[in-house]
């Protein structure tokens, strides 16, 4: 294979060199799709990330945060327990295995899952960081894929794209207004940016807390635990009907399995949409012991008086203005089971509203090349490809409608990309595990149904 050519200043360089895959955006899922593939001879590949270096939601490192899956759902164990980028083998060359062991928890922190995640980055040939994707084409078998890097622009090309791009934060619509427009104003902020605003938040008179999952209820406890130290008024707001605890018995876990994926990418993608809204405790829940945590927070500070804090329930946001006289923003809420509106006034608003996928604008230019479902979104097949040509396409954490709720769980990211990577080579270089539930999640198959088997696509030369 030829390397990439040294060209003048301001030229843009390119080979012939084609790679196999390329992936494009460098979180937990590409990451441990890029670990995976680096013992595979024969296959070449390149993962290219527009950030400076791997750092997983920074925003949100608090101290106590863990991961609300064990450690085993790391980059490669599920698919590759021998691998040497397990999270064990990240404890062991770091000289905290026997801690880990000693400490008698499964859920890593979240600095430490981050921590090593850039272990793993550091010692992969094929990650490229500081490299901007401009723009995709296609030709003849061919992606072409122009970027700007660290040496300037530069064209790469693969037979085959890994879209890894991840989610963006999200704001209601209806709140817009008060981040970027007419009525924007005071201090708003998702909670990714958190950590670097703190300090910030912690000046004002007042805060109100946006949303019902795991971040919300972190940002919460924190911010209660210091509330006598800074003296502002606390609010939780949510439109869910209570604060939902993450649903973790075994047999739900169960539905984080090939069967369950299975079973909902076979169902009409109508229904489809529909169970994903009724599954989200399943996924976006608060942590059992941090809800008890919080009510013990507010208990002991209950003590010393009166704690200048509302949660509220059932309540939407529907819209919020921000003004400069009164140097606080109004929220106009609803409360969905009285039926009844109501205002709350807030100097500083924190969205712990999630975050949605979004399409990179680089891919207008292979818009030919990609399916569509009845809602303009990625038709996802069950290999996790999205192309017009099987094997072509491949997404990250962008199924959640066609896959279910396991989506975006750091659980089931090896098994996808056991997928992906078999689609690609044309073989199980990692088995695929077929059958793990006890349970049956659809009507049972007639004993003389025909039975077809899984196959991997034809690879291409």
């Amino acid at each position: 294979m030829s390397t990439t050519d040294t060209a003048a200043h301001g030229e843009v360089r390119e080979s012939g060199r084609i790679y196999d895959l390329a992936g494009i955006g460098l979180g937990p899922f590409n990451l441990g799709l890029a670990a995976l593939s680096e013992p595979i001879d024969g296959l070449d590949a390149v993962f290219l990330e527009r950030r400076e270096s791997f750092d997983w939601h920074p925003g949100m490192m608090l101290e106590p945060a863990h991961l609300q899956v064990p450690f085993m759902a790391d980059l490669v164990t599920l698919a590759d327990p021998t691998s040497k980028y397990s999270f064990l083998n990240f404890l062991k060359q770091t000289g905290r295995l026997y801690r880990f062991y000693i400490r008698e928890n499964f859920y890593p922190l979240r600095a430490e899952f981050n921590q090593y995640c850039q272990w793993v980055a550091g010692q992969l040939e094929s990650v490229r960081f500081s490299t901007d994707v401009l723009d995709v084409s296609y030709d003849d078998g061919v992606y072409t894929l122009s970027v700007q890097g660290p040496d300037g622009a530069e064209v790469l090309r693969a037979r085959r794209l890994v879209l890894g791009t991840g989610t963006s934060p999200y704001i209601p619509a209806a709140c817009a207004g008060i981040v970027a427009g007419e009525n924007a104003g005071g201090l708003v902020l998702h909670n990714a940016e958190y950590l670097s605003r703190k300090s910030e938040l912690q000046s004002k008179r007042s805060i109100t807390i946006v949303g019902s999952g795991q971040s919300a209820a972190e940002l919460y406890y924190e911010l209660l635990s210091e509330i006598d130290v800074h003296g502002y008024q606390l609010n939780w707001v949510t439109r869910s009907g209570r604060f939902f605890p993450l649903e973790y018995t075994k047999l739900t876990l169960e539905m984080t399995s090939p069967e369950y994926v299975d079973y909902f990418h076979s169902l009409p993608a109508e229904q489809r949409d529909s169970l994903i809204d009724s599954q989200k405790n399943l996924y976006k829940g608060i942590n059992s012991d941090l809800i008890d945590d919080i009510y013990d927070l507010l208990y002991t500070k209950s003590l010393s008086g009166i704690v200048d804090t509302q949660l509220f329930t059932h309540s939407s946001l529907n819209a919020a203005a921000w003004d400069a006289a009164q140097g606080a923003h109004t929220l106009e809420l609803r409360h969905e089971e009285h039926g009844r509106d109501f205002t709350l006034e807030s100097e500083a608003v924190v969205f712990a509203t999630g975050y949605k996928y979004q399409e990179p604008g680089f891919l207008a230019g292979i818009a030919d090349r990609i399916r569509r479902d009845y809602r303009g979104r990625f038709d996802v097949s069950r290999n996790y490809s999205t192309g017009v040509e099987p094997g072509e396409i491949f997404v990250q954490n962008a199924e959640l409608h066609t896959h279910g709720f396991v989506t975006p769980d750091l659980g089931m990211a090896a098994y996808r990309n056991s997928w992906i990577l078999r689609e690609i080579t044309g073989r199980e270089v990692y088995p695929i595990e077929r059958s793990i539930a006890f349970q049956q999640f659809g009507a049972p198959v007639a004993a003389d149904a025909p039975v077809t088997p899984e196959a991997p696509v034809a690879v291409k030369a």
